[in-house]
Order: C-alpha cells, then sequence, then structure tokens
C-alpha cells in the first residue's frame, strides 16, 4: 500500500484610498461598474469561495499559463480585475504560525482562531457558531459546492463540530444531526463523498432523502433536478476526480451554477463555493493539476462575475485558506517559466502515471497523454520507470514537468504566506486592504444582522443545537500527515 509521499505581488494597503497608491483603483473601479457593485449597503446574497491551497504565486502562475505569448504584454486575468487586499492566516498559537486548512476553514467561518485539525471548534474545543449557521437562523437558504469530499475540512467547518478533521464518519452525520432551530443547515450540498454517507452502521444518504431531499449522484441527474429543491449531490465515493480526469471540465462552475439554481429565493442565500484541489495539486507539488484546477476556478469566478451584474444585491468573496507547496514561477536560478508545456495534456499526471505501467510502450503513451514531442531521451528515461512502483513513476513524470517547466517547490506542506482577498459586488469594499482571516467572517455575520461589524468570539458566537464537547485538547492536530495515498491521500 503506497503511503503519500509528500510531507505532512502582495498588496498590503489599509483603504481605498492607499489602493490607488497601488495602482489598483482603475481595475476595482472598472470591475465595479461592469458589474453593478458600486452599490453599497448589505447583500441579499453572500457567496463565499475558499481556493484551497492558492498562494499569491498561483495566480501569478495562472496569469502566465493563459497569457497569449504573441502579444507584448501578458494580459490580465479575471483575479487581477478583483483583487482588494490580502488576509494573513496563522492559526490559534497553539499550533504556531502555518495553519491546515481544518483551522483556517474554522476561521473563515466563524471568525474564530483555532488550532490545526479543529473543525467548528475553539481551541477548548468547545463548538462555535458558523455564518452559514447565522444565515439559517435569518431565514436565507443556504448551500455548499465543493470538488472534495463534502466532509473535508472546508465545508466540514461551516457545518459541523468535531476535535478532528480526520473524523470524516461523524462529520457526516453532524451534517443530518446538527440543526438550527430544527431545520438543516445546508439545504444543498453538492460535491463527493458517497463512501461517509451511503454505510453499513448508518445510511445517511437515506436519511436525507427520506427528510425530502432531492439525491443526484450524476451531473445528468443533477441537471433534471427541478430548481429550488434540497439537494443532496455526491458524485464521487470520496473526492471528485481531478479537472484534467474529469469528463466535465468546469466541474465547480458547473456545481456552482446549479447550486444558485436551488438556493435563489426572496430571503437571500448563503453559498460556500471550494476549489478543493488546488491544495492537493500544490501536496503533491503537480504544476499540471495546479493550472487546471485554477482554469476551473477562473471559470466559476467569471460566471459569478456576470452573475453579479445581473444581481448586483450579492456580494461574492474568494480567498484562499492557506498557500501549499512553495510554488516558485522558476528555479534553479534559471529565469524561464515555460507554462506552454502544460497545456495539452489529457488526463492528470497520477493518472498517467497509473496508466503508462500496463503500456507496452510508456514513454511513447506519457507522450502522448502530455501532448508533447519527446526525444529519445526522454522517452527512455520515462520507459525505465514504467516497471517502478506508483510513487516512482509519479515522481517521474511529475519531475519531468517541472524540468520542462522549469517549476520549483519548497514543501509537500503549506507555508505561512498572507493570501490574498478579491471581493466584488454589493459591500465588496469591507474586504479591502490588509485583513485577517477571522475578519472576513466578522463581517459576514454583520451583514446577515444587518448591522455594523461586531466582535465575533467563543462566548458570545451562540451554536446550534446537538453538539458534542467531551474532546480534549492536544497541540499537535495537524492532520497534514500520513495517510493511503491511493484510498485518501487527500487529508490536507
Amino acid at each position: 500500500m503506497i503511503k503519500q509521499f509528500v510531507r505532512t505581488s502582495l498588496l498590503s494597503c489599509a483603504s481605498i484610498a492607499v489602493l490607488a497608491g497601488c495602482g489598483i483603483t482603475e481595475s476595482i473601479t472598472e470591475s465595479a461598474s461592469a458589474t453593478g457593485t458600486q452599490t453599497k449597503g448589505v447583500p441579499k446574497n453572500i457567496i463565499m469561495v475558499v481556493a484551497d491551497g492558492m498562494g499569491p504565486a498561483y495566480t501569478t502562475a495562472y496569469r502566465n499559463y493563459v497569457d497569449d505569448p504573441s502579444t507584448p504584454e501578458v494580459e490580465t486575468v479575471v483575479f487581477d480585475e478583483i483583487l482588494v487586499g490580502n488576509a494573513s492566516t496563522y492559526p490559534a498559537r497553539v499550533s504556531g504560525y502555518v495553519t491546515d486548512s481544518a483551522a483556517a476553514a474554522t476561521a473563515l467561518a466563524t471568525g474564530v482562531k483555532s488550532y490545526n485539525g479543529a473543525i467548528g471548534v475553539d481551541v477548548n474545543k468547545q463548538p462555535v457558531n458558523s455564518v452559514m449557521h447565522h444565515a439559517k437562523s435569518k431565514g436565507m437558504r443556504t448551500g455548499l459546492a465543493v470538488t472534495s469530499q463534502i466532509v473535508h475540512a472546508t465545508p466540514a467547518s461551516y457545518i459541523a463540530h468535531n476535535e478532528s478533521r480526520k473524523n470524516y464518519n461523524e462529520i457526516a452525520e453532524d451534517f443530518f444531526d446538527v440543526r438550527v432551530e430544527g431545520k438543516f443547515v445546508a439545504d444543498v450540498m453538492l460535491g463527493g463523498g458517497t463512501s461517509y454517507f451511503e454505510r453499513d452502521d448508518r445510511d445517511i444518504l437515506a436519511q436525507f432523502i427520506d427528510a425530502g431531499y432531492e439525491y443526484a449522484d450524476s451531473y445528468n441527474r443533477l441537471a433534471s433536478v427541478p430548481a429550488g429543491s434540497n439537494v443532496l449531490g455526491l458524485f464521487a465515493p470520496v473526492a471528485l476526480p481531478a479537472v484534467l480526469d474529469d469528463k466535465r471540465k468546469n466541474r465547480l462552475e458547473y456545481l456552482t451554477q446549479h447550486a444558485i439554481k436551488h438556493l435563489e429565493n426572496d430571503n437571500g442565500f448563503f453559498l460556500l463555493v471550494e476549489a478543493s484541489q488546488v491544495d492537493w495539486a500544490g501536496h503533491a507539488n503537480d504544476i499540471a493539476s495546479a493550472m487546471a484546477e485554477m482554469h476551473d476556478l477562473a471559470l466559476t469566478m467569471e460566471y459569478l462575475r456576470d452573475y453579479v451584474k445581473a444581481n448586483p444585491d450579492t456580494l461574492v468573496i474568494l480567498t484562499a485558506d492557506h498557500s501549499t507547496g512553495g510554488l516558485t514561477i522558476g528555479a534553479n536560478g534559471d529565469y524561464r517559466w515555460s507554462p506552454e508545456h502544460l497545456k495539452s495534456m489529457s488526463a492528470s499526471v497520477m493518472t498517467i502515471a497509473l496508466e503508462m505501467a500496463n503500456e507496452d510502450n510508456p514513454g511513447e503513451f506519457v507522450a502522448q497523454k502530455l501532448g508533447l514531442s519527446l526525444s529519445e531521451e526522454e522517452l527512455a528515461t520515462l520507459d525505465s520507470v514504467s516497471n517502478q512502483d506508483d510513487e516512482t513513476r509519479f515522481m517521474a513524470v511529475k519531475t519531468f514537468l517541472d524540468t520542462k517547466t522549469n517549476t520549483g517547490w519548497t514543501t509537500g506542506g503549506h507555508t505561512g504566506v498572507d493570501v490574498e482577498v478579491f471581493a466584488f459586488g454589493s459591500g465588496y469594499q469591507s474586504f479591502t486592504g490588509q485583513i485577517d482571516n477571522t475578519d472576513i467572517a466578522k463581517t459576514i455575520f454583520s451583514f446577515i444582522d444587518k448591522k455594523q461589524p461586531v466582535i465575533i468570539d467563543s462566548d458570545s458566537n451562540k451554536v446550534s443545537e446537538k453538539v458534542s464537547t467531551n474532546i480534549e485538547l492536544t497541540s499537535d492536530e495537524d492532520d497534514d500527515g500520513l495517510c493511503d495515498f491511493k484510498e485518501d491521500w487527500r487529508c490536507n
């Protein structure tokens, strides 16, 4: 059984006036005008987008990845047009300066710093309320659309309360058992994770169906669900396929569109969207998947920008929970970066590595999947690893692409850098400048309450019903360690 083999232009302006000095006021103004975001006030709908693992290097790399080399300038992309600030990401002191996805998601969802591994609980492992709970209590419809299993760290932190992100089955139970004034926390849940909901010991999927939820187990089935339904859509046993392997190359955009279709109503909605697998590409140091996942995210943001233009009472926020992998654009003292070698791939590096073992001419097979013409030496190198284990083959293909593109990585884990904050729509001005990740939740709480920002802490943050608190604190609850690579390496 293969174990996981990866180890477990920043903006710092403080106001719109200072933003002018940073040279981006024009792009913000143009974006606001184009999308109807000059409206100030309280948004009716709030869409929170988390790009897991997307540090600043990822947005720069993506801009270069989609650049038209026939023009003298590097063209801007959707991320450039909606950038408004930065956020710090550090967890509670007990976990140091570098966060995991669970602590970061808890901060983004509840406004409370916690330890690495925490799902909707504070450092004393007491449950804290999330903005999704609060939205539900105010009569808004609520939902999530993610490319991981829906019980993964980020979506889980908006619904569940658990001492450890590793407790996937318990988290799945919270999706059904945790209620807000007798109502389910989420009306729409789209992503992966069938194996956590359809189990021998408890069939949570059947319980949701009995409770009136429409169930979709395929993209086509999701398309046939009547608008305005409560929906549980689980499209894979664990996570969705990597976008390079998925039959739908805009899967996050597609799920987001359908989530909104079911959430729209007169009282407004709160929607969590997560580009989950940017992070997994970073952990694997896989530049090809990283750029493909970023493209899926970019398509989603372009759709949301159009949605806000038609619905100017909607606020969209995009940020990352942390950066992953220490991506560098250029490496080893060489200033070249060549993303053009990534644009013709027809499968992920992992899929290529797994399948090449069964091929008579593995080097040629890899070349075909990469969409590249390889030299005899390159083909021979790939042929030589075809009978090795999965990890060795993966590393060979990954390293080949790193060398071809001149991409560098500093770690297989997370880094502690600040992350970018993007926002547009009604109330976007509240997210400008340098903020902390907890400030995002605090501002969303205040918007839901329709009053000025208030301090949110674990004492005033009333929790939802059905929570467990008989848990003990440990200082090393970091879930970014080893896990089974082939079955569920996506635990970071």
